[in-house]
């Protein structure tokens, strides 16, 4: 049973026996007691003075009585103030580690078909350059989510909405269409992505050389800007390809062809996938129609160039374009339209955008604006806000060609994990295809965990070599002690021990209560990660987890124990363990190597 509502219920037959009050469990208050007090459980006792008509210290001392007579996972209390510190009994902890133990899924519940469906966009790349170390972590931050609400007990539709269209896309067309001089793919032995992105570099350095030879020439570098050849000639190709012009059109088709083979091959490297994809070249025109609906309603204005707008005033915002003069769509409008469609194809009872935080005012007025449109699920859609990656060299840019590519980092990756691992001498008896595997798992690991275990709404830097370290708060670490665990299992077993579940009156030590009271909490750890849109909590969790394991294992000996009870509870604690960092690194989508 939960500890805390053990505790709870407890406490609501010791109120109704010793005062003669009903209360439910839900109204008493419980948190984990402070580290430098005695105690696992603190009761707050202030609220039930009015029933016991005593002091708050009186109150507790009358509630910790009846506990320690009544409840036999409670061993000890003491009191401070309005609070109850209460010890609970180790032979409550080992019975907890027996139902972890025996529960192949401990931790996590499975959904039913009855069960509340959350739709998670992530990814939303661009098809004019390729993923980056940005979209990794919007993808494994996406990802994570995902496996945290199925863990919950959701039902989870991952999705990803494309952005394959507009003057962007325009822009690697043009530059293409004028220098590309038909190179492929297949005849330049580049990724399709790679190569649709650098002609994105291309058009950004030809319209920078544009720009500036006009403003020579008198020009301000506003009208310069405007009146740019590469400009102008990228937004007559997105106007004829609104106006489904055949040769624009193939173009288009065949330039998205290379990028969508070049990301499938980096989805899978990162390990993350998807239900349903979206594209918003077939969602903007319904966008597109319900702003037209909207504008016939009077919930939208038309200007008298022929664009339409949302005024936002009365909700302490600004006023929003939808539609351009030339009745081209904005991003916006694209929202609304994905967001119809979406509804339209699921149930869905909870929509989770993971998006910069770059764009926390963009979901904003796209909550309020499906909420005038008449969708109740408007005002619901929750913006998974994240902030950026930055190098130690600075911000990334795209169009200059800086940002790191995503395939880059993760060969570098893999690269840094080979070195490191031969320089310990870790895997020399393994043959090179085994070596590879684990380097790949190591690599991978390492960039998973750097990136999930900090607070999703903090800018974070990031540094290849400390990710990949063996030592310290990083996924190799935590791999490393899995094959620890998982080379302990292996010896006994060669051994002949066999072990199952523990006795609870056990004799335990300090070290082995530490861990048991890790291995415990991760159910609770895997609520509060659901309930925050987390991956963060559950990472630091598996490294709090692992330093208890590795100072258990340092002090006390597992396979030499002499005493078959003690040994039979030590390596129910050690397979226990491992199977926690295991199902906890795969809500990160980390995979634990069996051997390193």
């Amino acid at each position: 049973m939960n500890i805390e509502f053990l505790i709870k219920s407890s406490v609501a037959a010791a109120l109704k026996n010793l005062y003669g009050v009903d209360l439910k469990e839900e109204s008493i208050q419980t948190q984990h007691t402070r580290k430098d007090f005695e105690g696992d459980i603190t009761v707050v006792v202030f609220p039930f003075t009015r029933f016991s008509k005593r002091s708050p210290e009186q109150t507790a001392g009358d509630l910790g009585e009846y506990l320690i007579l009544n409840v036999p996972d409670i061993s000890k209390y003491n009191v401070l103030k309005g609070f109850l510190n209460l010890v609970i009994s180790n032979s409550h902890w080992v019975s907890e580690l027996n139902e972890a133990f025996e529960d192949p899924f401990y931790g996590t519940t499975k959904a039913t078909k009855d069960s509340k469906l959350a739709m998670v966009e992530y990814s939303s790349p661009n098809t004019n350059k390729p993923l980056h170390l940005g979209h990794i972590r919007n993808n494994l931050l996406g990802y994570s989510i995902s496996e945290i609400l199925k863990a919950n007990g959701n039902n989870v539709v991952k999705t990803n909405i494309v952005n394959d269209r507009g003057i962007h896309i325009c822009k690697s067309m043009f530059a293409w269409m004028y220098e590309g001089k038909n190179e492929t793919p297949e005849n330049s032995g580049k990724k399709g992505d790679h190569l649709v992105g650098e002609y994105y570099v291309k058009f950004d350095r030809m319209y920078k050389a544009e720009v500036a030879a006009l403003m020579g020439k008198g020009l301000t570098k506003e009208v310069a800007e405007q009146k740019a050849p590469s400009i102008i000639g990228a937004r007559e190709m997105l106007r004829k390809w609104e106006q489904d012009d055949h040769e624009i059109r193939n173009l288009w088709e065949t330039m998205n062809r290379w990028v969508y083979a070049g990301f499938d091959e980096t989805y899978k490297k990162l390990g993350v996938d998807f239900d349903k994809i979206y594209y918003e070249s077939e969602t903007y025109k319904v966008g597109r129609d319900e702003v037209l609906r909207g504008l016939d309603e009077g919930i939208f204005e038309k200007q008298d160039d022929g664009s339409v707008w949302a005024n936002l005033e009365n909700e302490g915002l600004d006023r929003k374009i939808l539609l351009r003069s030339d009745g081209t769509s904005v991003y916006m409008t694209q929202d609304i339209g994905t967001a119809k469609l979406r509804y339209e194809d699921y149930p869905i009872d909870k929509m989770v955008y993971v998006v910069g935080n770059e764009q926390n005012y963009h979901f904003q007025v796209l909550a309020i604006l499906l909420d005038k449109l008449g969708y109740k699920w408007g005002k619901d859609l929750y913006h998974f806000s994240y902030g950026m990656v930055e190098l130690p060299q600075g911000k990334m840019k795209s169009r200059e060609g800086t940002v790191v590519d995503a395939d880059d980092l993760i060969d570098e990756m893999v690269n840094v994990a080979r070195k490191t691992s031969e320089e310990l001498g870790k895997l020399d008896e393994y043959d090179d295809n085994e070596k590879e595997e684990i380097y790949r798992m190591i690599a991978l690991g390492a960039l998973k965990y750097f990136i999930l275990k900090v607070d999703p709404k903090k800018t974070m830097m990031f540094n290849p070599e400390e990710s990949i370290d063996f030592n310290g708060n990083t996924g190799p670490f935590i791999q490393y002690t899995y094959a620890r665990i998982q080379s302990v299992l292996r010896k006994a077993k060669e051994q002949g021990i066999k072990w199952g579940n523990a006795q609870r009156e056990v004799e335990l030590r300090e070290k082995e209560v530490e861990l048991l009271k890790k291995i415990v909490v991760f159910p609770e750890v895997v609520t509060e990660s659901g309930k925050l849109f987390s991956p963060a909590l559950i990472a630091n969790y598996c490294y709090e987890l692992v330093k208890a394991y590795n100072q258990f294992y340092h002090d006390i000996t597992i396979l030499g124990e002499t005493d078959e009870v003690i040994r039979n509870f030590r390596l129910v604690m050690t397979e226990t363990t491992g199977k926690v960092i295991q199902l906890g690194f795969s809500l990160l989508g980390i995979e634990c190597p069996e051997r390193m």
